[in-house]
């Protein structure tokens, strides 16, 4: 096979989360400005849902391989009977709600629909082993996340379920030193999909202060990711220094509501379009890729001048998608706050799309439900590079057609509320409306039994 047909052969998929029946706006993201601002608004779940499915859509019909993955089950009342509440379902929820309902927020969050934080993916084109290798995230961070990687593990095996084809690799302790919070920290950079490729690891802190910058870290907000966790992540695939860069995020990003590396920076083939503020050494982290990329890397430097941090995070410029083109091109899909906020617009116009670089095309898209909470359209999606025999290898219906679509938005319409307050966690029949829609979705992706309640 040549270079040419290889690249043909591989294609980046993108694999959209479902948005959850639970969805809801609890403010429960600590660093995450939209999530915080927003807290206590009423939500609608079903416009969520459907703005997804509906940005799918879109990509899939614009020629963008497109997959779907299915919620999590919430509330998550294993949980909350781990932690000693007891009785039947409705008393559980009662409890809950009368004596933490800070703890019942946390499991009824539908935040695993930002499968950007579900996993860390090396193509099979990197690894050693010629598989495609999966590490869920352990979210250790937040407790509403770190609810989620038990199930995320089953469903990945459950779709990738090919032991030729697929690797699949334990979730790292679930610790401070070892805090992973998925792709939403990880680039990877090549000049085409199916050729070797470099991983940018983004992070934080160090825990054991092991590096030249131990001790610089953000004042006001946590950092999440771990240079431990990357490294750790980077071993598991098999990955080796030639093929790696280890990056710290700037302090003063994160400070700034910057809580994963993909609020501010987006890669894509040879191109990284970037803030300024991103790194905490901007020259050294391009350095490094220079000299890795067996082809020239494509910088886009945004200024602060052009675009404040304020408005990067509240427009999600840099939470975007940035897709490939069979000429070689690249659109850029990012939500509509960005056509809303001037600065953020013109630069779109006259800085990117005039500029020297493969960004070609600026494709606008609604997902406002997911925006208040602070997750823009790279946070929906967990990128993974297939080649032909590995998407012929996936297991489940999930690849979207439109017959799949029809389905699911049908599906939708069923099981989803259009009107969905804090207060309302707490009523069971929400339990037991999520309980029967997830059930009836993992057959209609032909999943098997991937949730705690089908298990027994």
């Amino acid at each position: 096979m040549t270079s040419d047909d290889r690249n043909t052969d591989y294609r980046e998929v993108n694999f959209d989360g479902l948005v959850g029946p639970t969805h809801n706006y609890s403010g429960l993201a600590l660093g995450n400005v939209a999530s915080m601002t927003h807290e206590g608004l009423v939500a609608n779940p079903k416009e969520a849902a459907l703005q997804g499915l509906a940005k799918m859509k879109a990509l899939m019909e614009a020629g963008y391989p497109q997959g779907v993955l299915p919620p999590q089950q919430r509330p998550d009342l294993g949980a909350l009977r781990a932690l000693g509440f007891t009785g039947s379902d409705e008393r559980v929820l009662a409890r809950a709600a009368g004596e933490a309902p800070s703890l019942l927020r946390a499991v009824c969050s539908a935040s695993s629909m930002w499968t950007a934080n579900a996993a860390t993916v090396t193509p099979s084109a990197d690894a050693p082993d010629g598989r495609v290798h999966f590490t869920p995230a352990n979210l250790q961070s937040s407790f509403h996340r770190f609810l989620e990687p038990a199930t995320t593990a089953r469903v990945l095996a459950a779709i990738f379920r090919s032991d030729a084809h697929f690797a699949h690799h334990p979730v790292l302790p679930a610790t401070p030193a070892f805090s992973d919070e998925g792709a939403a920290n990880h680039t990877r950079l090549c000049a085409a999909h199916g050729e070797p490729g470099v991983h940018l690891y983004v992070y934080g802190r160090e825990a054991f202060g092991w590096g030249s910058e131990a001790g610089v870290a953000p004042k006001r907000y946590p950092a999440r990711q771990t240079l431990e966790a990357s490294q750790a992540v980077a071993r598991q695939h098999g990955l080796t220094e030639s093929h790696t860069v280890f990056a710290q995020q700037h302090p003063d990003a994160i400070d700034a509501g910057v809580f994963h590396n993909d609020v501010i920076c987006v890669g894509n083939g040879p191109v990284l379009l970037y803030h300024e503020m991103a790194f905490l050494d901007e020259q050294a982290t391009l350095d490094e890729l220079r000299d890795k990329l067996a082809t020239p890397l494509i910088p886009v430097r945004v200024p602060s001048e052009a675009v404040s941090l304020a408005d990067a995070v509240g427009s999600y410029l840099f939470n975007s998608q940035l897709l490939s083109n069979p000429d070689g091109s690249m659109t850029l899909v990012v939500p509509g706050e960005c056509q809303e906020n001037e600065s953020v617009w013109r630069t779109l116009q006259d800085h990117l799309l005039a500029g020297h670089n493969p960004i070609a095309e600026v494709v606008v898209k609604d997902v406002k439900q997911s925006m208040r909470n602070g997750g823009g359209p790279a946070c929906l999606r967990l990128r993974v590079v297939l080649s032909a025999e590995e998407r012929a290898a996936l297991a489940g219906r999930v690849l979207l057609d439109e017959a799949l679509y029809a389905e699911l938005v049908a599906w939708v319409e069923r099981h989803y509320r259009d009107r969905l307050a804090p207060a309302d966690l707490a009523d069971p029949q929400l339990a037991a409306e999520s309980l029967a829609a997830l059930d009836e979705l993992s057959r209609l992706l032909e999943l098997g039994s991937v949730y705690p309640f089908q298990l027994g």
